[in-house]
């Protein structure tokens, strides 16, 4: 490792190359000390150590600024299957290595006999990708392909599509269960906690269920990042013996939260602008914390408000 530093260290190439290219190599050598189960400093680079694939690596770090990418995504790894033969002797596909790198990383392998993914190859998609999954809405400017020399049953390439996005979409992971044996006290406890703990939505359907028992259908939805412990709480607050999962985009209009002066005092206001449309809302606390103080109902409130700011 402290030979690929120096080397890629007195290229003459920018700092945000220079880093990214030895964090690269980085997360090769953790795979390889894994594998080994000797230190980092002790690790001996085969395949991956030759000067063609620090060439490979350093290039693609170079054109990753080159292009001023923001944001990649991409789609789960195929990594083949059955066996490569390398330095260490046969192994089984995806490699020791490579699968150490990937870990956290969607993958799956098919009827392609052969490696499909190289550690080098998976270390520059942790590094570089941001999330994988389903390719986002968006406007494509280039497209580039990247040939391999072996034949398989499918395509030997890898394509990357340039562009931008064109919508605020985000994804989000909506987790359903059905209950029929707990109390209306208990599921809004569970509902309580889900939103306490990061749930961008929590709400209740009611359903029929098998020998027509009447129950409850908890939904939740919430960030990919937060899924796991959503589904801790879920089978922690709830009788459920099962989760269902569904991932889908989310549009939403971009808001900002601002508070004006009223007769009643600072009273906080919700705009929300997109898609050709704006609306505002006054905060629902504010107004009813004024209604109680005043003894009036909320839509007098708002009301002498909006009479105020005529």
């Amino acid at each position: 490792m402290a030979d690929i530093s120096h080397i890629i260290g007195h290229l003459p190439l920018s700092e945000t190359v220079k880093q990214n290219a030895v964090e690269v190599y980085d997360l090769i050598a953790q795979a390889e000390s894994h594998a080994h189960g000797v230190e980092v400093s002790d690790i001996h680079f085969h395949e991956v150590g030759t000067l063609d694939a620090v060439a490979d690596v350093t290039a693609v770090c170079l054109l990753m600024e080159m292009l001023k990418i923001e944001k990649v995504y991409a789609s789960p790894v195929h990594v083949g299957s059955g066996h490569v033969h390398c330095a260490h002797g046969i192994l089984p596909v995806p490699a020791p290595a490579t699968a150490f790198i990937l870990k956290e990383v969607p993958i799956y392998g098919g009827s392609v006999q052969g490696e499909l993914c190289t550690p080098t190859g998976a270390a520059l998609l942790k590094h570089f990708v941001s999330d994988f999954g389903q390719m986002p809405m968006m406007k494509v400017e280039k497209i580039g392909y990247g040939m391999g020399k072996k034949d398989f049953t499918a395509a030997n390439c890898v394509r990357a599509m340039l562009g931008e996005t064109v919508s605020n979409a985000e994804k989000i992971v909506e987790l359903s269960c059905n209950v029929d044996d707990m109390t209306p006290e208990r599921i809004g406890f569970a509902m309580e906690r889900l939103l306490e703990e990061g749930a961008l939505e929590a709400y209740t359907v009611s359903v029929g269920m098998k020998k027509s028992r009447p129950g409850t259908m908890l939904c939740v939805m919430c960030k990919e990042e937060d899924k796991d412990k959503m589904l801790r709480l879920i089978f922690e607050h709830t009788t459920t013996l099962g989760i269902r999962e569904n991932i889908s985009n989310r549009y939403t209009l971009a808001r900002r939260l601002e508070s004006i002066d009223t007769a009643f005092g600072r009273v906080r206001v919700k705009y929300s602008q997109g898609y050709g449309v704006s609306r505002e809302k006054y905060e629902y606390e504010d107004l009813a914390k004024i209604a109680r103080e005043q003894g009036i109902s909320i839509d007098e409130v708002v009301k002498a408000i909006e009479n105020s700011r005529k």
